[in-house]
């Protein structure tokens, strides 16, 4: 699944080509992605993008009108190309402008969305939301708060979109290694001044990610749609077996939450 890194990316990409330009027409080819597509969406017709955010891993696509929100699911991605080049399959929705070129949602397995948020609401998916992880909202106070009597293992604390959105799998495994904190200790016996290590390493973490992708990002009006996971140097994560980085003892793994955990049993305690 896209981490929040890919999901900046594809922002970034979209961006040039979307933001400032009038909404012809809102084709919805398929309406059957996660949520059914609301037909409020159609109120983007012959309205302006004057925005495009994100939050966590939803990017909104900000008009006048309303909002449009994206949600690229486990195999959805995003291609802006000339109206006219024929629908590939999968393709489920596209916002046609008025300069020719179209935006399109590509989505395999229909685990994505395309909602619709109206002036000054706020949609019900943003609702229990912890902080952008890299804004001053999100601090080591905040961590060790929020941690005070978890029993839940830190790597799956810091997954949790209630606490902080965004520090996906991969991330979390690179940053608890960089902080030297074993994945399954407990959240809530960490000490403030842990925290104080392990949340910039986070940040930075997640920084680097989108830097390298935005520097090797191709022009959205020829690509795919798919910037991928970042060509990185990772540490521990898809590297059972092999040798720690800084020790030489061989990573193992474990599984917590369902999802693959990697870790040096010198390193991080």
């Amino acid at each position: 699944m896209p981490e929040l890194p890919e999901v900046e990316v594809s922002r970034m990409g979209i961006e040039p080509h979307v933001k400032g330009q009038v909404v012809n027409h809102v084709r919805v080819h398929n309406g059957r992605l996660r949520w059914p597509v609301p037909e409020e969406v159609s109120l983007l017709e012959n309205t302006e993008i004057t925005a495009v955010k994100r939050r966590a891993k939803y990017l909104l696509l900000e008009s006048d009108v309303g909002t449009a929100i994206l949600h690229l699911g486990m195999s959805g991605n995003l291609r802006v190309v000339c109206q006219s080049e024929p629908l590939k399959k999968h393709d489920h929705i596209e916002l046609v402008f008025a300069n020719g070129l179209a935006l399109r949602l590509n989505d395999p397995r229909r685990f994505g969305a395309f909602l619709w948020q109206n002036p000054q609401q706020q949609h019900s998916v943003f609702a229990k939301l912890g902080p952008e992880p890299l804004t001053d909202l999100f601090d080591a106070k905040h961590l060790y708060q929020a941690s005070r009597g978890k029993k839940v293992a830190v790597k799956q604390f810091i997954m949790d979109n209630h606490v902080v959105v965004g520090v996906g799998n991969i991330y979390a495994n690179e940053s608890l290694f960089k902080a030297g904190i074993h994945p399954k200790r407990e959240a809530g016996k960490i000490s403030l001044a842990r925290y104080q290590k392990l949340t910039p390493i986070i940040k930075d973490t997640l920084a680097a990610a989108i830097e390298q992708g935005g520097t090797t990002l191709k022009d959205f009006a020829q690509s795919d749609g798919k910037p991928g996971y970042f060509a990185q140097e990772l540490l521990v994560y898809g590297r059972k077996g092999e040798a720690c980085v800084r020790c030489e003892t061989t990573l193992q793994e474990i599984r917590l939450g369902q999802r693959s955990t990697v870790y040096c049993t010198k390193c991080q305690r």
